[in-house]
């Protein structure tokens, strides 16, 4: 039984889906975003929970430059779109994007590094980047449940906040509730899911976990 309740758990829980909704976006500041070029043909183009390889450059305000993939290691890199993993400039700014699209993008403190700073990036820095798209792979998750999930939006999940979403989706399924069962449950997401062991499941443990899914 407990197996076969499993198995109702994981066809639910890995459809959770992570990263903004358009209502939960705070509509300013604004990234200025330039296309500096974009192909003629375009097959499909990036959306929240996508793998993007990229390769950028990053410039201060007087037009330093402070990094480049391609001139500090020549590699591009991956990275997900939607889950704050990198700037939230870079999660509001390559959307809706082509593979082979150039893009310029804007960024104002807040939506880059902030009052802190960040390594060579000082306080209150305005962050200028050039972004080459090469490559969109579907992500290991979506991301419509999330923020259904996350309910105090601190872009983790509790162990009371998976239990919630396995009770709500238990009824909406019409399998009978059983706290035992679900409690078995939580532990084998927790087991799986929570590779740091903090108690508490993030946004990118869940994202890069089950890449199969």
């Amino acid at each position: 039984m407990l197996s076969k309740c499993l198995n109702v758990y994981r066809a639910l829980i890995f459809t959770f889906v992570l990263g903004y909704t358009s209502c939960a976006l705070i509509p300013e500041p604004e990234v200025k975003i330039d296309v500096l070029h974009k192909p003629f043909l375009c097959h499909r183009k990036t959306k929240l929970g996508d793998r993007l390889l990229i390769h950028y450059a990053g410039f201060f305000e007087n037009g330093t430059m402070f990094h480049s993939s391609r001139e500090n290691n020549g590699e591009a890199v991956w990275f997900t779109l939607g889950i704050k993993e990198s700037l939230i400039g870079w999660d509001r700014g390559l959307r809706e994007m082509c593979a082979g699209e150039k893009r310029k993008l804007i960024i104002p403190p807040t939506l880059a590094y902030g009052k802190e700073g960040r390594g060579k990036i000082p306080p209150e820095s305005t962050l200028t980047f050039e972004i080459e798209l090469f490559e969109i792979k579907h992500g290991p998750r979506s991301h419509d449940s999330f923020q259904e999930m996350d309910l105090n939006d601190d872009w983790k999940l509790s162990r009371r906040e998976v239990k919630d979403y396995l009770r709500r989706e238990f009824d909406k399924y019409g399998v009978a509730q059983n706290d035992t069962q679900q409690e078995s449950m939580v532990n084998d997401i927790f087991t799986n899911e929570d590779e740091d062991e903090d108690g508490y499941i993030s946004a990118r443990e869940f994202t890069y976990k089950h890449d199969e899914l």
